[in-house]
This record gives C-alpha cells, sequence and structure tokens, in this order.
C-alpha cells in the first residue's frame, strides 16, 4: 500500500545522506534542479494532450485550481490571523525597496508556458510522445533525488529548525489549516477527501506538487495541483509588501515552500534580515512535508 511513499522517499533520503556542501557543486545541483523542473513540467503537458474528452477535463482542471485554491488560501490566512492576534511577532524593522513584483510574476508564469508547449506538442499525438508519462516518472525520481541534495547543502541541522521558534510555529498552522482546506475543497467538488488532502499539501511548490499529483492521481488532477500551487506562489509575491509591517506572520505563512527560496528576497527586503532564519525553517520544514505527505494521501 505503501510502495508508492517508499519511492519518492528514497531518492530523497539518498540524495540527503550524500555530502554535498561545496558551493561548487550546490551550483551545479541548483541548476538541474531548474532544468529538471522544465523537463518534467513539459511531460506533464505532452501527457495532458492524450487525455479523452479532451475540452470537458480543462474544464475541470480550472474548476478544480479555482476551488482547492480558494479554500486553502482562506483556510491559511484564517488561522494565521488568529495566530497573531494569539502571539503578536514585535518588530521594528522599516521596509527597503523591492525588486520587481512583475517580473518575479512573470518568471513563475515560465512555468506555465512550458507546460502548454507540451500540452500543443502533444496534441500532434506523435508514437513517441506516447511515453512521456514513463519519461516523467524517471525524471521525478532523479528530481528528488536532487532535491535531497539541495536540502543537505542548506546547512540546515536539526538544532537550528528547533531553536527558531517562530517559523515551526508558521509552518505548522499552515500545515494543519491547509489540510483543512484541502478537505473542505474535496467535499465541494465531490472529490475524495484523501484527494484533496494531497492538493493541500504542496504548500506553494507548485513544481514538485504537479509532477508528484500526476503520477499519483493523473494529468487533470495533477495540473490542478500545479496551478493551485502556482497561484499561491503568485498571490504572496503580490501581498508580502502589504502584509509585512502588520501582518508578519501572514506574509510568511503565505509564501508555503518556497520562503526559503523564490520568496526568500521579497520577506527580506520586505521584513528585514531578522525574519530571515524564520523564513529558512518555515521553508525547509514544508518542503520536507510536501513530498512526504502528498505521497501518504495517494497511498
Amino acid at each position: 500500500m505503501y510502495s508508492g511513499l517508499l519511492i519518492i522517499l528514497l531518492p530523497l533520503i539518498a540524495g540527503y545522506l550524500l555530502p554535498a556542501k561545496a558551493p561548487s557543486l550546490q551550483r551545479l545541483i541548483n541548476k538541474l534542479l531548474s532544468w529538471m523542473v522544465y523537463v518534467i513540467l513539459f511531460f506533464m503537458g505532452i501527457s495532458l494532450a492524450f487525455l479523452d474528452d479532451l475540452g470537458r477535463n480543462l474544464l475541470a482542471i480550472v474548476n478544480y485550481s479555482l476551488i482547492s485554491a480558494a479554500c486553502i488560501l482562506v483556510g491559511n490566512i484564517v488561522a494565521l490571523r488568529l495566530l497573531e492576534h494569539l502571539r503578536p511577532w514585535a518588530h521594528n524593522h522599516r521596509q527597503q525597496t523591492l525588486p520587481s513584483r512583475l517580473h518575479m510574476a512573470l518568471e513563475s508564469l515560465k512555468l506555465c508556458g512550458v507546460v502548454i508547449a507540451g500540452f500543443l506538442i502533444g496534441l500532434s499525438h506523435w508514437t513517441p510522445l506516447k511515453f512521456a508519462s514513463e519519461a516523467g516518472e524517471y525524471a521525478l525520481l532523479f528530481l528528488l533525488f536532487l532535491v535531497g541534495l539541495q536540502l543537505r547543502g542548506s546547512g540546515m541541522t536539526l538544532r537550528q529548525i528547533l531553536i527558531n521558534r517562530r517559523g515551526m510555529m508558521v509552518a505548522m498552522v499552515v500545515f494543519l489549516s491547509a489540510l483543512a482546506g484541502g478537505a473542505v475543497a474535496a467535499l465541494l467538488l465531490g472529490l475524495p477527501v484523501k484527494t484533496g488532502l494531497a492538493m493541500a499539501s504542496g504548500f506553494g511548490w507548485y513544481s514538485l506538487s504537479g509532477i508528484l499529483m500526476t503520477e499519483s492521481f493523473g494529468p487533470v488532477i495533477g495540473s490542478a495541483a500545479f496551478f493551485n500551487d502556482l497561484l499561491r506562489e503568485l498571490l504572496a509575491i503580490m501581498l508580502i509588501p502589504a502584509l509585512i509591517a502588520r501582518h508578519r506572520s501572514t506574509a510568511l505563512g503565505l509564501c508555503g515552500a518556497t520562503s526559503m527560496d523564490f520568496t526568500l528576497p521579497v520577506l527580506q527586503r520586505s521584513g528585514g534580515a531578522e525574519i530571515v532564519p524564520a523564513a529558512i525553517v518555515h521553508g525547509f520544514m514544508l518542503s520536507l512535508l510536501a513530498p512526504v505527505l502528498i505521497a501518504f494521501f495517494a497511498a
């Protein structure tokens, strides 16, 4: 029953156990990860083109992604505001000049373009493209191995993770409220609750959640998970500067797993250097939980 979870964990653990702290090696790993994300999303687009009754399935993807994103984000925001009320986050930082949020949003949308390119090429139904799904599975295993190497190279120790209580608290609130939102979305959409929980477990890591969900639930749910998590990142980029002064925990929680990489520069410039340890711990914890939870609920 849990063979899928084991298949996900093995390359992740294997990568984490290998020493990969040399800066040159980390740069190579980061570059390979970027390329593998594009490759796998391209395969996901091709698989989508081979769906039967394509028009109806595309409407289902839009419906699933919008409703699940709304339920998960509302759940997160309500829970994070409650955390702020119970445990205020005092700070004296004054916001700095931010990088172009439009530029960052366009960087995220590039991945949508890769999925669309794969979809358009897949419409040709060229015979070799039928193996895109199998190729995507092998590429996924390699990507998870690289993720393990990246996490090991981040230098985060168990002691550092446990010390930063704010990052841990926000991560746990996001984790629990996202699952609650995913369960509500599943009920509204008429999906199995486990499917809704799996869709909520990406925590904004769209490049991984879309891939894993496609392998476990098919390209319709996988594509919905991808757009659901992409919407989360785009919303975080736009709202962080407006929220960070008075709603610091909410601004961090909206970033999900991306708070340790893509949205970290926006958090740092908006919230100051003091938010960085909490952001890294928050993103690190959710990045560890995402593949494990998705595989668990898929089982």
